[in-house]
């Protein structure tokens, strides 16, 4: 059969490659030896194409022969990067069946996944009975190329693709039953490609029901792993407590109001105290957006389970406002200690016989700013207080919710009442409280505080109430359409003086506990930064083990290291730091031949990762591939030869070994 493939890329060469740099290259080949799981046979035949390469390209006539073929088949090339393309009009080589296995492996180390899934296809689509028939280096081959497919997808943002390449090669594994370490490394790369995958489908288009439905079914998937989003259970993503409410908090803006309701009433049920919260958003959004009171009489009574640990007066007053419960509205006021927010309602109510006006400013600035921003189909949506009331569906329902002193025993029922043991230690067991930051980010503090003493929450009517002034509310018997419309009036009248809020109202409030908080602000996440505090859209890597930015810094060293040996001043001695054996010795001859020759050279480098893979037998190795541009301009005496310099770019695979913890270049090849 015949393999698009030429022997200057089997042994990594240009053409223009001198006769020692031919013989530099099919040693370092024959030195580069494929994964462990091959067997001895796979290994043959790739040595039997190594040899062949060589050989031909060793003997001079030979050569000739085979460029002269080369180019007739293939073009006089630009460069030496034209020497590699693999088109229907590429060179290629006639090999045995046997030497199959030995070309496909040569092929997945040029980095040629999808020929290799090509070429290797006729042997998978097997009857499923024979699965465990298939030639397991050939199971190997695959899978290892749907491995690096899926992560080089990963690296150029393409989530699902990788996804589905990864599975690809992780169904061949189970199906046939081999190579199980692979087998989990796959599994694992699924699990922290999850995260992305859910921004991906959720982020759809509404109409794409498939891909947004497939979004939900995973994230539900990581919820149930995790025990909750304030969970601690283990789910694969490598995502921490903190940087796991922060994809929360960015997956939100690609949800519905809807969507959200549904998903975090579900979660409060756990019980989950951001998930509560989270619940009394979509409620309030979803039941002023649609003219549905009842959605924010459910947020209510959500308010009212939060109330016995936090300050949640404000979010209850703003549902009381809403409810036309007046009265109710400014007594949770009256309870509330956050005295920026009452200082700005106050500013906004002068001259009113209440606090009506200013509320509804800042209820109507913190539904347009603060909660409808969180929500797709709401963002765009203006807030109107008056059109809200002057809905008969709103009237109708407010005309029929309970009266104003009823409403306010409910309301005591809930805050005075002390918790029955088994719903204490139900919500003790969550062991945490929710913190507010600007902009709706949600952080969750630990409440156990080490050497005190066990944690009491305050019950509102224990609260210090520090307020300048007494909150007069409108008494049990006032109808609740008159005060809201003459709030509405002072609304108008503040509005049309021009005031503007001080500052826009956060949107989580510390706990009144006296729990140690997370250090610093809590981010919001955009889509369009780095997910996660520490690896960004990168293959993942477990600790301890080389990343790709510190694959990067060493790669870097090295290039800098080069640069110093062979300047005018040779200085060969940086080269241990950074080469161990047996590259080390082959740069320190390199470095003095120059030397004797009189000979130095300048350099300039611009380098990229492309991709980074850690021994899965062997953690303190690793191989990296890196495209390199390489301009060097080299001197014999003080003269520029002009014929020995060049301008290349080059790609690198890098095979490391880390060494009294400091990574070191091993051995190098050029691949294109």
């Amino acid at each position: 059969m015949r393999i698009p493939l030429d022997y200057y890329r089997i042994l990594g060469l240009p053409i223009q490659a001198s006769a020692d740099q031919l013989q530099q290259a099919y040693r370092d080949r024959l030195l580069q030896l494929p994964r462990r799981e091959y067997s001895e046979k796979a290994i043959a035949a790739r040595k039997q194409i190594l040899e062949v390469a060589y050989a031909v390209l060793a003997d001079p006539k030979q050569r000739q022969r085979y460029d002269s073929n080369y180019f007739s088949t293939y073009g006089e090339p630009e460069s030496d990067s034209d020497t590699i393309a693999v088109d229907t009009l590429a060179p290629s080589i006639e090999i045995s069946d046997d030497q199959f296995i030995g070309a496909l492996s040569i092929l997945q180390e040029l980095g040629e996944y999808e020929l290799v899934l090509t070429l290797s296809n006729p042997y998978l689509h097997q009857d499923p009975a024979s699965a465990q028939n298939t030639d397991p280096d050939i199971v190997l081959t695959v899978a290892l190329a749907c491995l690096e497919l899926g992560r080089e997808q990963w690296q150029q943002g393409q989530y699902e693709k990788a996804a589905y390449s990864l599975e690809q090669g992780h169904n061949l594994l189970i199906n046939t039953q081999l190579f199980a370490g692979l087998s989990s490394e796959i599994q694992a790369d699924l699990y922290k490609l999850r995260p992305y995958r859910i921004l991906e489908l959720l982020s759809q288009p509404e109409h794409n029901l498939v891909e947004r439905r497939q979004g939900l079914r995973l994230l539900q998937e990581m919820l149930e792993q995790r025990g909750g989003i304030d969970g601690t259970g283990e789910d694969g993503s490598g995502l921490a407590l903190d940087d796991f409410l922060r994809f929360i908090q960015q997956l939100r803006s690609y949800l519905t109001s809807r969507e959200q309701q549904d998903l975090f009433e579900a979660e409060s049920q756990r019980p989950s105290a951001v998930a509560n919260y989270l619940a009394v958003y979509a409620a309030i959004a979803r039941g002023f957006a649609e003219r549905m009171p009842v959605f924010i009489r459910k947020a209510k009574l959500h308010l009212m389970r939060l109330g016995k640990r936090q300050d949640v007066h404000l979010e209850q007053a703003v549902c009381s406002l809403l409810l036309g419960q007046t009265a109710e509205a400014s007594r949770a006021l009256e309870l509330s200690q956050e005295y920026e927010t009452l200082a700005f309602i106050q500013e906004n109510s002068q001259g009113a016989p209440d606090l009506l006006p200013g509320l509804c400013l800042y209820s109507e600035r913190w539904l347009q700013n603060e909660v409808f921003v969180q929500f797709r189909d709401l963002a765009d949506e203006q807030v109107s207080l008056k059109d809200y009331f002057a809905n008969e569906q709103v009237q109708a329902y407010l005309e029929a919710l309970p009266t104003e002193a009823e409403a306010t025993n409910e309301w005591d029922a809930v805050a005075v009442a002390s918790p029955t043991h088994a719903q204490a230690s139900q919500e003790d067991s969550q062991g945490s409280t929710i913190t507010r930051t600007s902009g709706g980010a949600i952080a969750l503090a630990d409440r156990n505080v080490a050497n005190s003493s066990t944690l009491v929450a305050i019950e509102p009517s224990a609260r210090p109430k520090k307020r300048q002034r007494r909150f007069r509310s409108g008494g049990a018997g006032t109808k609740p359409m008159r005060l809201i419309l003459l709030g509405l009036g002072g609304l108008l009248g503040v509005l049309f003086l021009g005031f503007l809020a001080t500052k826009t109202y956060g949107w989580l409030q510390q706990s009144l506990n006296p729990a140690p908080l997370l250090e610093g602000e809590q981010p919001v996440v955009q889509l369009n930064e780095p997910l996660f505090t520490d690896a960004s859209l990168q293959a993942p890597s477990a600790d301890g083990l080389l990343t790709k930015e510190s694959a990067q810094d060493v790669i870097q060293e090295w290039l800098v290291t080069k640069s110093l040996a062979f300047s005018s001043r040779h200085q060969a001695d940086e080269l241990k730091q950074i080469l161990a054996e047996p590259a080390l010795s082959q740069w320190q001859q390199r470095v003095e031949r120059d030397r004797t020759s009189n000979r130095y050279r300048q350099f300039k480098h611009e380098l990229t990762v492309n991709s980074v893979e850690t021994d899965a037998t062997n953690s303190d190795r690793a191989q990296v591939i890196a495209t390199v541009n390489e301009v060097a301009q080299v001197y014999t005496g003080d003269r520029l030869d002009e014929n020995m310099s060049y301008d290349e770019k080059l790609q690198v695979r890098y095979n490391l070994v880390r060494q009294s913890d400091r990574w070191q270049i091993q051995d190098m090849a050029v691949l294109k």
